[in-house]
């Protein structure tokens, strides 16, 4: 029998008890429902990271979504290459078991030239002119073009930003039905972040965000019954749950205001200095990665993250050790949010050199994750005509920023990244295969072996 695993980003033990997800409530009464003890942190890529090879941060490397590098002296986030994972994968285990088998792996993160045998993941294109052209690439190469032809242009709007919503999540799903048909992989992996959008802007108790788990609930339940049609048994795993949040906790502004951070004037603006800051934070959701370029502050340091409100542990090397997390890529103290609190990457006070793109959607030149990019500024009047008229500029060949992000991390009212104390917050994995399981909760790095055991049996 053929696999296909559906990544449902966000779902939660309490989601499946809401009474407004039915077709996946009715797939857990009917199978086995294992609670994942989320990984550490509990964010995208390190939580697909432990799943696909059974490791943890300390040995595949993956401390977050992004990291500061020490030998570039950059933060890097959202990279694509699959060798920045330093351990082998799930794919890497059946090959060997079974050379024959095939795996395609579709919008999983770290993506690029990986050894699956089939890739697809988002992927711009960026001109010498400094525009952007939105695209997926793919292994085969072919496919590109021929799921474009068939599904039409991959909605990337549609998968981060203002408009981040269901469409992708669509194309995602229609494309596993197409690879499905044309290639009959072995093992299919299929991420699908709808759900993650909404629990985040509104946090998860808002009825506004009851539409996002009925959008998902029919759009899993007809892939699911689609793949099963097709003799394909699906498993259904979740990377994190969203639980709700009510302050943003700016972690460089508190370092700044003890004349540890360092900043660079740049056309009116400031950037951050990650050759000379004596401190920094590099943020991601609920957890961060502090560097202390200057050891004689670091004691110091340490105890002005103590006391920051909103703060709940500061991990030193023991810490960090403890919890699975210690790496060369890891800051030398990793941040813990409170339960209702996460971290913003923000340095500045509103109109005081605030950089270029704190106003745009840019994933990788901000040092941190910032989901204020989920919204449009209220603040500007009439917002979409101005997007039009920057769409406008665009066309025409001048340079332009497309600058309608706002500067209010208040906004936010859902988040993740620390393990929720309640249970009913951890993700899940569901199968009929109870056998298979072994314990009725499963560490993020069991996964992998889950895995394996469903493939191979």
């Amino acid at each position: 029998m053929r696999r296909a695993v559906l990544n449902v980003v966000g779902l939660s033990a309490r989601d499946l008890r809401s009474g407004v997800m039915p077709r996946l409530a009715a797939r857990a009464a009917k199978g086995s429902v294992a609670q994942v003890r989320p990984a550490f942190p509990a964010v995208t890529c390190t939580a697909q990271s432990d799943y696909l090879t059974g490791k943890q941060p300390s040995t595949h490397g993956i401390v977050g979504n992004g990291w500061y590098d020490r030998t570039l002296s950059e933060v890097q986030f959202w990279k694509q290459s699959n060798r920045v994972v330093l351990a082998p994968k799930v794919w890497d285990e059946l090959h060997a078991k079974n050379p024959k088998l095939k795996v395609a792996n579709l919008f999983w993160w770290y993506n690029m030239g990986t050894a699956a045998d089939i890739s697809v993941t988002p992927r711009p294109v960026y001109k010498a002119d400094g525009g952007k052209i939105f695209d997926i690439a793919s292994y085969p190469q072919r496919f590109k073009e021929l799921l474009k032809r068939d599904l039409g242009d991959f909605p990337f709007h549609s998968f981060w930003g203002p408009r981040a919503g269901l469409p992708s999540s669509q194309w995602i799903a229609d494309s596993a039905r197409w690879i499905e048909e044309h290639e009959q992989p072995d093992l299919s992996l299929i991420y699908l972040p709808h759900l993650d959008y909404d629990l985040q802007r509104f946090g998860p108790a808002d009825p506004r965000s009851d539409a996002a788990r009925r959008d998902v609930d029919k759009l899993v339940g007809d892939l699911a019954e689609f793949l099963e049609a097709r003799g394909v048994e699906v498993l259904i795993v979740s990377e994190y749950a969203i639980t709700a949040v009510d302050r943003a906790v700016p972690l460089n502004k508190v370092l700044r205001a003890q004349g540890w951070l360092e900043l660079k004037p740049e056309d009116g603006s400031l950037t951050l200095d990650t050759f000379n800051s004596k401190a920094f934070a590099v943020v991601d959701h609920q957890v961060a990665h502090v560097v202390v370029l200057d050891p004689s502050v670091r004691e110091e340091v340490r105890k002005v993250l103590l006391a920051t409100p909103g703060v709940a542990q500061v991990l030193d090397a023991e810490g960090q050790a403890a919890a699975g997390i210690k790496h060369v890529r890891s800051g030398d103290f990793v941040v813990i949010a409170d339960d209702h609190s996460w971290f913003s990457y923000y340095w500045w006070e509103e109109g005081q050199g605030e950089p270029d793109f704190a106003r745009c959607v840019d994933i990788h030149r901000k040092p941190g994750y910032d989901p204020v990019e989920l919204f449009l500024d209220p603040a500007i009047p009439a917002v979409k005509l101005k997007i039009l008229w920057r769409l406008l500029q665009k066309k025409l060949g001048f340079r332009m920023l497309m600058d309608v992000i706002p500067h209010d991390a208040t906004l936010v009212k859902g988040s993740h990244g620390r393990r929720p104390t309640n249970q009913a917050d951890w993700p899940v994995f569901i199968t009929e295969r109870s056998e298979l399981l072994q314990s009725p909760q499963l560490e993020a790095s069991d996964v992998y072996h889950a895995l394996v055991r469903h493939v191979l049996r």
